[in-house]
This record gives C-alpha cells, sequence and structure tokens, in this order.
C-alpha cells in the first residue's frame, strides 16, 4: 500500500468479514488507524487480534446498520476520539436469494433499510466532520446488480442501485469541499453474502452461490478496491471474467435479456 494512506483514520463496516475484513487488514498492515464496525462484535474482536503488531491499529467500534437511531452520537465519538476522520467505506450490507413475486414489502423494507438507509445514514453523520477536517474520501459498496436487474435480487438490485444516485449527487454536491467518493462495484468474490442472504421466509439461504466459489478472493477484492481508492476512481470494478455483463448489458442489451432469462431460480 502506498504511503498516502499510512497515519490515516479509516472507518470500514462490514469488518468482521469478508471484503471488510480484507480491507481492515490490509489498511492496518499499511499503518492506517482503522475503526471496524460491524453488528458481530466476536468478529471484529477477533480481526482486531489477528492485526495486533502490525504497522497500524484497529480499534472495534460494533453497530447495527438496521438501526441507525444513535448514529450521530456514535460518529461524533469516533471523531472526537480519533480527531478526524479521513476515509469512511461502507462494505457491510445483506444480500436476497428470493423471487419477486414471493418477496413480502417488509423484506424489502428490511434489505433498503440496511443497504441503502444504514449506509446513508453513516455516511451523512460522517459528512461534516470529514469537511470540517478539510475533506476526505467515502466509498459505498454496490454490486454488477447495482447495474441491472437479476433474478432472485430484485431488493438488493434495486438498494444497490439506490446508492449509486445518492453518491453521485454526493460527489457533485460536495466536491468542492475536498470530499472524494468511489463507488465499488464487485461481481464474484469469495465471502459469506449468499450464505447469510434472506430468502422470501426472511430466514439465511445457508447456502454458497455455485459461481460465487469460484470468485476472487477477499483479499484480491481489497487489492483492486485499494488500486481504485488510489487513483481517486468513481466507480471500482472488482472481480474478474463476470464483470463483461456490465459492457453487455450496456451495448447488447438484448443479449443481457436473453442470457439473464436462462438463468434458474435456486
Amino acid at each position: 500500500m502506498k504511503d498516502i494512506f499510512t497515519g490515516k483514520v479509516v472507518w470500514i463496516t462490514g469488518a468482521s468479514s469478508g471484503i471488510g475484513e480484507a480491507l481492515a487488514k490490509a489498511f492496518a498492515r499499511g499503518g492506517s488507524r482503522v475503526i471496524a464496525s460491524s453488528n458481530d462484535t466476536a468478529g471484529l474482536e477477533r480481526v482486531a487480534g489477528e492485526c495486533s503488531g502490525m504497522k497500524g491499529s484497529i480499534t472495534c467500534v460494533p453497530f447495527d446498520l438496521s438501526d441507525t437511531s444513535g448514529i450521530e452520537s456514535l460518529v461524533k465519538r469516533v471523531a472526537q476520539g480519533e480527531g478526524r476522520i479521513d476515509m469512511l467505506l461502507n462494505i457491510g450490507g445483506i444480500s436476497q436469494r428470493a423471487l419477486l413475486i414471493e418477496t413480502p414489502i417488509w423484506l424489502d423494507r428490511k434489505i433498503m433499510e440496511i443497504n441503502y438507509f444504514g449506509t446513508i445514514a453513516l455516511t451523512k453523520a460522517v459528512l461534516p466532520h470529514m469537511i470540517a477536517g478539510g475533506g476526505g474520501h467515502i466509498a459505498a459498496t454496490s454490486s454488477i446488480t447495482g447495474r441491472f436487474g437479476f433474478p432472485l435480487r430484485s431488493a438488493y438490485s434495486a438498494s444497490k442501485q439506490a446508492l449509486h444516485g445518492f453518491f453521485e449527487t454526493l460527489l457533485i454536491e460536495h466536491g468542492k469541499d475536498n470530499i472524494r467518493v468511489s463507488v465499488l462495484i464487485p461481481g464474484r468474490v469469495q465471502t459469506a453474502i449468499s450464505l447469510h442472504a434472506l430468502t422470501a421466509a426472511g430466514k439465511e439461504h445457508g447456502r454458497m452461490d455455485d459461481g460465487q466459489k469460484g470468485g476472487v478472493t477477499p483479499e484480491r477484492a481489497a487489492e483492486q478496491i485499494i488500486r481504485g481508492l488510489q487513483r481517486n476512481k468513481r466507480e471500482i470494478l472488482v472481480g474478474s471474467r463476470e464483470l463483461l455483463m456490465l459492457k453487455i448489458r450496456k451495448y447488447l442489451p438484448s443479449l443481457f435479456f436473453r442470457i439473464a432469462g436462462r438463468i434458474k431460480p435456486m
């Protein structure tokens, strides 16, 4: 990692596993002061323990994205304790494995509450502190399905597409305040996201998707993300060959719908 992140205060949600964990370790290894958040306190403590002795540090700040009632006071405590917040990486979220017609509206709301409202609530709370500190970098995790619809992902896809509109507006309105914005667009990454994805009954899916098993590792995903952040890219693609679907959807939409229509629900 380049020296530009050494000594920086980097807040990462979803840091107890997957991409968030890999990023937390990478930034700690590179000398950053990492604020690690998740609703999995034990997972955060494990990650922090595994980073003991690294050049940087990890402070665990557990909270649940589905409950943002105390988010402003939480952010104020972190900002006062660390002195500043240089970077916010919104990695935490939840996925879905349910047909649209079978998904009750309360489940749509739950997924939107975590993926969209939880993310923007934290971002809005952090933003004034960043501006007061002279600027910063904010990233949000979308998905390739944040750029197109996909079977069994109606609410998930909608929540991720909403993030694009919010964070593009954030960049347009606050670029003048030295606020840099990146949207991360992962394809297939070997994380537990499909295991914890919600079914129509609101239960965990409990299975690793076949395609996901062949995805890039979280460590490789973290490398791609950090390289994109170093280059201040507005959109950072994460993954491998599956990212070709983005070009197919853009330039050959008829082919995209034929391909998506052949996918069998699990």
